[in-house]
């Protein structure tokens, strides 16, 4: 049986079933024949789609219940087990997880990049995932798949293309700006030692929210003046994992039901959904109140005037109402979360190296005030390889799951040896398989990156090193990183994100030095919450990093 004509087969057999029972006077006996056949056809159609499905290799299940789902939840850990299994047990290899249910890893090049070309049509959100997002913010473009995910993409495209980018880069140069003036006014109050511990993830927390609640809603949460508004509450306990059962973010996992229980974790969703849908909706309102009276729009820096215009072009090419207020809740939460996790990475790494700060430092000093959009894309090299090495070693979202909605035969850039001891050039996948793509471990990976792929070693990123020729050689995506993704759901603000982490990083290097509190051998963890942030092994403060600062004189 081929493939295409597999993927129709259970549909003609319903058909069947359906014209037996509902359309055709048979007699019963002729009735209790036919189903048995039919019957008998659909559990041959299931036999063959087994026979048909690649038998992948992978580690066996330390437990019937787990798996190895608990083991995996420790990045650190994950990311050295997906390479170990890759070299053991070849590029494709399936994981057993909660109640034996396996997902298959891809670790192979060609695999990858044939996954992301089916991205949202034969690869969709797992159910977990789309319950979460759901909760959380709404249908918007992280919730859809298929045709509705392309054409929400399609209406948001203008909000982050280089142009709008352009004229929003002065919003994060003010939010970096409010923050050197608190900390100079830290560090002037403790004249004995001229220096001041600094919880840097708050901080960094604070500009990621101002910045893009002026550039996503025109609307200043004030978090950077003091403004202990509920939106900071409720996205700072997003990242706290005091608030998470892990356990029951496990079992969720399989039994997305788990999430409709009144837990925390899913309060906290909708406290968020709530709050932010209605600061979306006020500002919203008002636009749409200035644009009718032909007063000056405000916020013509901001998404909202191109949300409004997408809103504007009508349903079917559009964005419905209700997806304008999901859409700017998806773009408050992901401006927010992904940069402030890498920036404070950022602000750790620089505090363990002073050779890369100084030379950073050095950089930024040389090169003049205040640089424009174009002079951070393309005139600070060092800026730029700092930036990319602390998106490769700190990838924010570790890795992605995708469910399979149909049967599919994915190609392989070497030979697998498959369970049966068999050499193949492709696996088959059946559908309601989840796919894995892990992000964080192939930035890290030795057979990507070389020998020194654990190390923090901007230099990596200019012509000459070897560091990058073997992920120049295999991954796609933006400078062979998976930290953006790739295909239909690569990272909608990827310009946006980069734009903001060069200007903050670039201001807070001139002015400051960063030093660990404890000397450089004092562990940094990822604590769990919607995203792994960074905090101090063994801390009871969950997402606390607290930093040595000092004012850098000339």
């Amino acid at each position: 049986m081929g493939l295409l004509q597999g993927k129709h087969y259970n549909r003609d057999i319903w058909l069947a079933l359906k014209d037996i029972y509902f359309v055709s006077p048979l007699p019963g006996l002729t009735i209790y024949i036919s189903v048995l056949v039919l019957a008998s056809l659909y559990l041959l159609q299931v036999y063959c789609r087994r026979q048909r499905a690649t038998r992948i290799r992978g580690p066996q299940s330390p437990g019937w219940v787990f798996g190895f789902a608990k083991i995996v939840l420790d990045s650190t850990v994950t990311t050295e087990l997906y390479e170990r299994w890759a070299r053991e047990y070849g590029p494709v290899y399936k994981v057993p997880g909660i109640l034996g249910q396996s997902k298959v890893i891809l670790w192979d090049p060609k695999a990858i990049s044939h996954f992301f070309a089916r991205d949202t049509w034969l690869y969709n959100q797992t159910q977990f995932n789309k319950s979460v997002v759901r909760t959380t913010i709404g249908k918007g473009v992280l919730w859809a798949d298929g045709e509705s995910h392309k054409r929400q993409r399609k209406a948001l495209n203008p909000a982050f293309s280089a142009a709008a980018i352009r004229s929003l880069t002065s919003v994060f140069y003010d939010a970096a700006h409010k923050t050197v003036i608190a900390w100079d006014s830290e560090i002037e109050s403790n004249q004995r030692t001229h220096c001041a511990v600094i919880d840097v993830q708050r901080w960094m927390n604070n500009i990621s929210l101002d910045s893009a609640g002026i550039a996503v809603l025109s609307h200043d949460f004030g978090a950077l003046d003091g403004n202990d508004s509920d939106v900071v509450h409720v996205l700072n306990a997003f990242g706290s994992s005091s608030n998470v059962s892990h356990i029951l973010v496990l079992l969720a996992q399989n039994f997305p039901s788990i999430l409709k229980l009144p837990l925390p974790r899913t309060q906290f969703s909708l406290k968020f959904r709530l709050i932010v849908g209605k600061i979306c909706e006020e500002m919203l309102s008002r636009s749409r109140k200035e644009k009718e009276t032909g007063g000056a729009v405000q916020g013509d820096k901001s998404c909202l005037g191109l949300l409004l215009k997408a809103e504007e072009s009508g349903e079917s090419a559009g964005l419905t109402p209700q997806e304008v207020i999901d859409e700017a809740r998806v773009l408050l939460l992901a401006g927010f979360e992904t940069t402030a996790v890498s920036m404070t990475w950022a602000l750790i790494e620089l505090a363990r190296n002073p050779g890369v700060q100084t030379k950073l430092r050095d950089e930024c000093l040389e090169f003049g005030p205040t640089p424009s959009y174009d002079d951070l894309a393309n005139k600070l090299p060092y800026l730029d390889a700092v930036v990319n090495e602390v998106l490769r070693l700190h990838a924010p979202v570790k890795e992605i799951p995708r469910l399979a909605t149909q049967e599919d035969v994915i190609p392989l850039s070497e030979p697998l040896r498959t369970a049966a001891g068999n050499f193949t050039e492709s696996v088959c996948i059946p559908k309601g398989t989840v796919i894995v793509i892990p992000y964080a471990a192939l930035n890290c990976s030795v057979s990507m990156w070389g020998p020194d792929a654990k190390a923090f070693k901007p230099s990596r990123w200019f012509e000459g090193d070897e560091g990058t020729h073997w992920a120049k050689e295999g991954l796609h995506g933006y400078r062979h990183l998976m930290t953006f993704g790739d295909g239909a759901r690569s990272c909608l603000g990827r310009l946006f994100a980069l734009t903001e982490f060069k200007a903050v990083l670039f201001v807070l290097v001139r002015n400051f030095m960063f030093e660990m509190t404890d000397g450089p051998g004092v562990q940094i963890v990822e604590g769990l919450g919607t995203l792994p942030r960074p905090k101090v092994a063994g801390s009871a403060k969950a997402g606390s990093v607290p930093l040595r600062v000092r004012r850098y004189e000339v």
